[in-house]
């Protein structure tokens, strides 16, 4: 059949795609080999002594893991950042590019499931998780739900860069009829994510610190800063090493796009440390262990006023116009970003969440090398699967960009086509 032909040309042409390039892709690859490695080994020592060998205990039952899974949600729902005035707005520049928040979203979700897998304590028991084998409990538990949402994210986001791919391979333009209403439906599907994981933290009655009505619009607007961050520097990569031609307005658009975002991010927060000082109930020891320290007890302090400071020289950075259009100070801007927002839905949303405890007893957490060794692995992953998935997509975005056929005559086979730094 015509139609297996075409996969199985386009299988091989992607195969072919990620198993060649040059020595700096192959010392990137290397060097993520050693993160996998290194995750591995940690995750076998954890496996072997139990969650235990974690600084996790009862006062603090969720830590690194938790929070980075739960930044990582949001540097998945960040793909509809570039969809919106892509696809609904029919911004050229930015279509052209569109296709990078989906792969970083995919990659983005991989991490998330790995992060949740390492925290479960029987991971012989994950099998209970998936739907049609176990039991979720929907709709009465939200982790069920957050278990669908994201598998349907991921799923959605597969699909549509599969289609998107294979479409250009084979020299055509999609189907509007069945791309779009994916791609419509992409951008609710965003949205939710996040806002079933801000629900999750919601619903615990006895920790006030999440029981904030506006943590799950503080989610989305983070979430359109982290995100874009990697994708704007990942646009400056291609341009520098590939002949993919990024224009400077698309660049310019996603980060000004950011600056919005992260006004209304740190808006947001300022609301909510506003609304707990000046009350001064008894839930203020919560904000108070994050931005003062109770006592002796000031591990997180110094991190949590390092990311208001990143948030805050960031968000400076992209509001002026001239310091988001230098190339030097919108890649400061992007990394000051992250950082912020890492730390922020790290640290800052889960430990003070959790200290003092329901008895007001007060556990320092600090991840343990297990946990940070894990955490190194993880990402190392998700990193792998990004470089494979970029490397499949350049050339072909490449070939559809320049107008070429993408099949040789009578053969389904692709024309080659050099693309510097690629192969």
């Amino acid at each position: 059949m015509p139609i297996l032909q075409d996969l199985n040309a386009f299988a091989r042409h992607s195969l072919r795609s990620a198993t060649r390039g040059n020595r700096l892709y192959w010392l990137w690859m290397g060097l993520l080999g050693i993160c996998i490695g290194v995750g591995i080994f940690s995750y076998l020592e954890q496996l072997d002594g139990g969650l235990i060998r974690t600084a996790m205990r009862d006062p603090v039952s969720w830590g690194f893991y938790i929070g980075n899974f739960t930044f990582l949600v949001g540097v998945a729902a960040a793909a509809v950042l570039l969809v919106i005035p892509a696809y609904v707005y029919h911004w050229k520049p930015i279509k052209e590019v569109v296709i990078l928040g989906e792969l970083l979203a995919i990659s983005a979700i991989v991490m998330c499931a790995l992060f949740v897998l390492v925290d479960v304590g029987r991971p012989d028991r994950v099998w209970h998780l998936m739907p049609g084998l176990g039991r979720l409990n929907v709709p009465s538990s939200l982790l069920g739900w957050d278990v669908l949402v994201l598998n349907a994210y991921l799923i959605l986001n597969f699909v549509i860069v599969s289609y998107l791919l294979f479409s250009m391979f084979k020299g055509r333009k999609p189907r509007t009829a069945i791309f779009m209403p994916l791609v419509l439906l992409s951008i609710p599907a965003a949205v939710g994510i996040h806002t079933v994981t801000a629900f999750l933290y919601n619903g615990f009655a006895g920790r006030p610190f999440w029981n904030a009505s506006i943590l799950a619009p503080r989610f989305i607007a983070s979430a359109f800063c982290s995100g874009p961050a990697v994708l704007l520097i990942l646009m400056q990569l291609l341009r520098r090493f590939t002949r993919f031609e990024i224009q400077s307005s698309a660049i310019w658009k996603v980060a000004e796009l950011m600056a919005y975002a992260m006004f209304l991010n740190l808006f947001l927060h300022g609301a909510e440390v506003f609304k707990e000082y000046y009350s001064d109930t008894e839930h203020l020891v919560h904000m108070q262990y994050m931005f003062q320290g109770i006592g002796e007890h000031r591990a997180i302090v110094p991190y949590m006023w390092l990311s208001v400071f990143c948030s805050i020289t960031a968000f400076l950075l992209f509001l002026i116009p001239k310091t988001r259009r230098n190339p030097v100070t919108l890649n400061l801007g992007c990394v000051l970003i992250f950082s912020g927002v890492y730390i922020e839905k790290g640290m800052g949303l889960v430990i003070p969440g959790l200290t003092p405890d329901t008895l007001g007893e007060i556990y320092e957490y600090f991840p343990t090398w297990i946990e940070i060794g894990v955490a190194v692995g993880v990402f190392g992953i998700g990193a792998f699967i990004f470089t494979v998935l970029v490397k499949i997509a350049t050339p072909i975005m490449l070939r559809a960009s320049a107008g070429e056929a993408s099949a040789e005559p009578g053969s389904g086979q692709p024309h080659r086509q050099r693309t510097t730094g690629q192969d």
